[in-house]
C-alpha cells in the first residue's frame, strides 16, 4: 500500500515540475494581485506552486512526517529499546534505536550518548527469538537489542538484511559517502602511490628487469596490474607460454628487489596436474634466477602444506615437477586455506566473547582456534622468505591461485627486509603493490556485497595481526602505531572509501573509483599525527627477524578485545604514550620561548640602566654618590652577565643558539605588556585521558574517534572541537598545534589588541 502512495506521490511531483504543462497552466491561471499565504507541511514551507489539493493529500496519506536524527533521515525509529552487551547483561541500557540509510544509531536518553554502527560493519544478524536481534560486527564486537514489539523487531532485522550487505557493487556506502568537512577533495590519495614509482625506488627498470607491455589492457593476466616486471630475457612466447600454464593466468613476475640484487617473484600453481610441462614457464623460472648474478640456484617457495598441493594435482594442477626444473630448490609451507582460516576466526571471536570467561576456559578456547597457530605458521614462511634473500637468494613464492597466502607472505618478507615499508608511507605502498594492485580480492574476502560467504576469510586481518606481531617485538623499527592499523582493518570492511572495493586493478578502474569515491589515503593524510609511534627511530637496523618462539606470539587483544570493558572501546597504550610525548613537547618549546624572552629582559633592563647613567653623569658630575651607585649596579649587573655568557652550555638561563652579544637584536620585542597573554596561552597540566568517555560537545569516544587534548586548555575534546591548529604565543616554534575552537576566538581577540 506504501508504495502504491509513493508512486503516486511521485507522478504528481512530475506534474508539478518546474517546466512541466501543468505548472504552467497554474501559474497562468493564479491571482497575481496579492500574495497568497505560504502554505507549510509538517511545519516545512511548501513552495507556492504546489496547490492546497496536494497538501491536503500529502497530509491524509501521509500522516507521518519525516524523522530526522541530526542532519541524518532516519528510515525508522523504535522507542524503548534494550541494548545488551556482554559485560552489562543485568543492567541493560535502554534507549532509541535508529535505522538510517547508513548506520544503526542506538541513543541513550539519559545521557545522550551514542553508539553508531555502519552497516557495512555488520559482519552477521541472527534473530533468535521474536523479539531478540544480535549484531555480530566486524571489529569483533556482539551486540544485541531487544525490541517490544515483534513486529518491529521483523522490520528492523529485514531492513538490515537488505541493507548491510547489498546485491550490487554500487550500492555500497563509498558511492554515497560524504564528509561532513569539505576539507577532504573526492582527488585526494588517488594520486599518491603509483607502482611504477614503487619500482624506480627499488632502480627497476634496470638492465636485468624490464617492463611488460603485454598486459597493458590487461590481456596477459586480468588480475595482475597494467605494469608487470619482468627479466629482461623473457620473450613474447615465454611470457605468454608461462601465463597459459599457471593457474588465472598468474605467470612469475617481480614484486621486490632487494639491494643485493636477491628478488622475490610471485605467481599461482601451474596446472601441471600429474605429469603435464611447459618448456616456457621452465625458461622463464631460469631467467629469473640468472637475474641474480650473486646465487646459482633460487628457491620456489609453495605456501601451502604439501598434502594439499598433492590434492590439487587430482584437478590438473598442483605444483612444479622438480626433474623439470634445474638449479631449483622446493620448499613447502604450511599455511592453511581460506575455509581454515575463516573458522579459525570465528572460533577466536567466540573465545573473545565467553560470558564469564575463566582463565582455563579462556586459554583452551584460544588454542582451539588455532588462531596463533597460523600467525606463527605466516611468519615462519616469510621469516624464511626474507632469511634467503637476505643472504642473496632469489625466491618465487605461490599458493594456490596467488593472492592470498602469497600476498601476505611477500609483503611481510619485504616489510622485514626494507625499512622504508616499516613508515607510514611505505606501508601504504606495500599495501598498494602487494595486495591491490596484484589482486587480492577484498570485496569478496571481506563480503562487501552478497555472494558466497565461502569466499569470506580474514587474510587482510593476518596479515595486520602478523605485522602487529612485528611491532610488539621491534617497536622502535615501525614509525606507525597500533592505531594504524585497527584504522586500516576497519575501513576495509567499512566501505566509506573507495580504496579496498573491488577485487582488481581492472575492476576497480570500470568502476571509476577515483571520480565516484574518497581515497582512504586522503583521510589519513589529515590525520597522521593520530598514526605516530613515539618510540620509532629511524637509523634501525635495515633487516628486522621474527622471534617465532611460541612465548613471542601473542594474543592481539587491542584487536579482539577492545571492547573489553563495555561498547566503547578501551584506551590504547599507543594513545596515552603519544599524549605524554606532546605535553613534553609543548612544554618543552614554551620553555624556551620563556628562556628568550627572560634573556631579552635582561638585555632591556642594561640599556635601561645605561641610559640612566648617562642621563645622570650630563645632569651633574657633582653628585658622585647617586653616580656611584648606579655605578655599582651597573658594574654588578655585568658581571653577572659575563658570568652567564662564559657558563657552560647547559646553563639553564644561556638557550642554545643565543648569545650575549648579540641580545640587542632581542630587545626591540622585549614588550612586558604581552607577557601574560604568553605564559597563560599554553596549559601546563594536561587533563588524563582515562575515564573520558564524551567530549564537552556531547560526542561520545568510540573506536573511530580518537581523543585529542587542546594545547592551549589542557583539557580532552574530539577532533570536530579541534578542528584547527594555530601557533600559540607562548611557544617558540611557532608550529600549529591544536587548539579548541572557543579558545581560539579568545586567542584572535588577544592578536587583535
Amino acid at each position: 500500500m506504501d508504495d502504491i502512495k509513493l508512486a503516486k506521490f511521485n507522478e504528481i511531483e512530475r506534474q508539478l515540475s518546474p517546466t512541466s504543462a501543468l505548472r504552467l497552466s497554474f501559474d497562468n491561471i493564479s491571482p497575481e494581485t496579492e500574495e497568497p499565504e505560504s502554505k507549510r507541511l509538517w511545519g516545512v514551507p511548501v513552495p507556492p506552486f504546489v496547490s492546497d489539493k496536494v497538501v491536503t493529500w500529502l497530509e491524509e496519506e501521509f500522516t507521518d512526517p519525516p524523522i530526522f536524527y541530526g542532519d541524518t533521515l532516519v528510515l525508522k525509529k523504535v522507542e524503548n529499546v534494550r541494548m545488551i552487551d556482554r559485560y552489562n547483561t543485568k543492567n541493560p541500557i535502554l534507549g532509541t534505536l535508529y535505522l538510517t540509510a547508513t548506520h544503526l544509531i542506538f541513543v541513550e536518553p539519559d545521557t545522550n550518548k551514542e553508539t553508531w554502527i555502519l552497516h557495512m560493519h555488520i559482519a552477521s544478524i541472527e534473530n533468535y527469538r521474536l523479539q531478540l536481534l544480535v549484531l555480530l560486527c566486524s571489529y569483533v564486537a556482539r551486540l544485541t537489542f531487544v525490541i517490544p514489539k515483534d513486529s518491529e523487531c521483523h522490520d528492523v532485522y529485514m531492513s538490515l538484511v537488505k541493507l548491510y550487505q547489498p546485491v550490487s557493487i554500487n550500492k555500497l556506502y563509498c558511492f554515497n559517502y560524504q564528509p561532513v568537512k569539505d576539507d577532504l577533495p573526492k582527488s585526494a590519495g588517488w594520486d599518491f602511490f603509483k607502482l611504477e614509482h614503487e619500482f624506480k625506488r627499488m632502480r627497476v627498470p634496470n638492465d636485468i628487469w624490464t617492463l611488460c607491455s603485454l598486459n597493458a589492457n590487461y590481456e596477459l593476466c586480468d588480475t595482475y596490474p597494467r605494469q608487470i616486471y619482468v627479466p629482461q630475457e623473457a620473450n613474447t612466447a615465454m611470457l605468454i607460454g608461462s601465463s597459459r600454464f599457471r593457474s588465472k593466468g598468474r605467470l612469475p613476475a617481480l614484486t621486490y628487489l632487494h639491494s643485493n640484487k636477491a628478488s622475490i617473484c610471485r605467481c599461482s600453481q601451474p596446472l601441471s596436474g600429474f605429469s603435464a610441462r611447459c618448456l616456457e614457464d621452465e625458461q622463464m623460472l631460469e631467467a629469473i634466477r640468472k637475474t641474480n648474478p650473486n646465487s646459482d640456484y633460487m628457491y620456489v617457495v609453495d605456501t601451502r602444506p604439501r598434502i594439499n598441493a598433492l590434492a590439487n594435482r587430482a584437478t590438473g594442477k598442483g605444483y612444479e615437477n622438480e626433474a623439470f626444473y634445474e638449479n631449483i630448490k622446493f620448499h613447502f609451507l604450511g599455511i592453511e586455506n581460506i575455509h581454515v582460516q575463516r573458522t579459525s576466526l570465528q572460533k577466536l571471536v567466540e573465545a573473545c566473547e565467553q560470558k564469564t570467561p575463566t582463565m582455563s576456559g579462556f586459554l583452551n578456547a584460544l588454542e582451539s582456534s588455532g588462531w596463533l597457530k597460523h600467525i606463527r605458521s605466516i611468519l615462519d614462511t616469510s621469516s624464511f622468505i626474507s632469511n634467503v634473500v637476505d643472504k642473496g637468494v632469489s625466491v618465487v613464492v605461490h599458493c594456490s591461485d596467488g593472492w592470498d597466502r602469497t600476498a601476505q607472505v611477500c609483503s611481510l618478507a619485504a616489510l622485514m627486509l626494507d625499512p622504508f615499508y616499516r613508515t607510514i608511507k611505505g606501508f601504504q605502498s606495500l599495501i598498494e603493490k602487494d595486495w591491490l594492485s596484484f589482486g587480492h580480492k577484498f570485496s569478496d574476502r571481506c563480503g562487501h556485497i552478497q555472494t558466497d560467504n565461502r569466499e569470506v576469510s580474514p587474510i587482510f586481518t593476518q596479515f595486520l595481526d602478523c605485522t602487529w606481531q612485528l611491532m610488539s617485538q621491534r617497536n622502535d623499527a615501525f614509525e606507525f602505531n597500533e592505531r594504524f592499523l585497527l584504522i586500516l582493518h576497519d575501513h576495509v570492511h567499512s566501505c566509506q572509501f573507495g580504496t579496498f572495493v573491488g577485487n582488481c586493478e581492472k575492476d576497480r578502474l570500470d568502476l571509476k573509483l577515483t571520480e565516484r569515491t574518497f581515497s582512504l589515503w586522503g583521510y589519513m593524510a589529515n590525520h597522521l599525527n593520530e598514526y605516530i609511534n613515539p618510540l620509532y627511530k629511524p637509523n634501525v637496523d635495515e633487516t628486522i627477524k621474527a622471534n617465532l618462539a611460541p612465548q613471542c606470539i601473542k594474543f592481539w587483544r587491542g584487536m579482539y578485545s577492545r571492547f573489553e570493558s563495555g561498547v566503547h572501546p578501551r584506551e590504547p597504550l599507543g594513545d596515552l604514550l603519544l599524549a605524554s610525548k606532546d605535553h613534553c613537547n609543548s612544554l618543552e618549546d614554551h620553555v624556551q620561548h620563556l628562556t628568550k624572552r627572560i634573556a631579552s629582559f635582561k638585555n632591556y633592563l642594561s640599556k635601561s640602566a645605561k641610559k640612566l647613567q648617562d642621563v645622570t653623569v650630563t645632569k651633574t658630575n657633582s653628585e658622585e654618590a647617586p653616580t656611584t651607585e648606579i655605578n655599582d649596579n651597573k658594574y654588578n649587573y655585568d658581571k653577572k652577565l659575563s658570568e652567564l655568557s662564559s657558563a657552560d652550555d647547559d646553563h639553564p638561563l644561556k638557550p642554545s643558539g643565543i648569545s650575549f652579544a648579540n641580545l640587542s637584536q632581542l630587545s626591540e620585542d622585549a614588550d612586558p605588556n604581552g607577557l601574560t597573554e604568553e605564559i597563560d596561552s599554553v596549559a601546563v597540566d594536561w587533563k588524563s585521558m582515562r575515564k573520558v568517555t564524551v567530549c564537552s560537545c556531547s560526542t561520545p569516544f568510540d573506536q573511530f574517534s580518537k581523543k585529542t587534548h587542546c594545547w592551549k586548555c589542557g583539557d580532552v575534546f574530539c577532533e570536530r572541537c579541534l578542528d584547527k591548529n594555530v601557533p600559540l604565543p607562548g611557544q617558540d616554534s611557532g608550529r600549529p598545534v591544536p587548539l579548541h575552537l572557543f579558545l581560539l576566538i579568545c586567542l584572535l581577540k588577544i592578536f587583535e589588541k
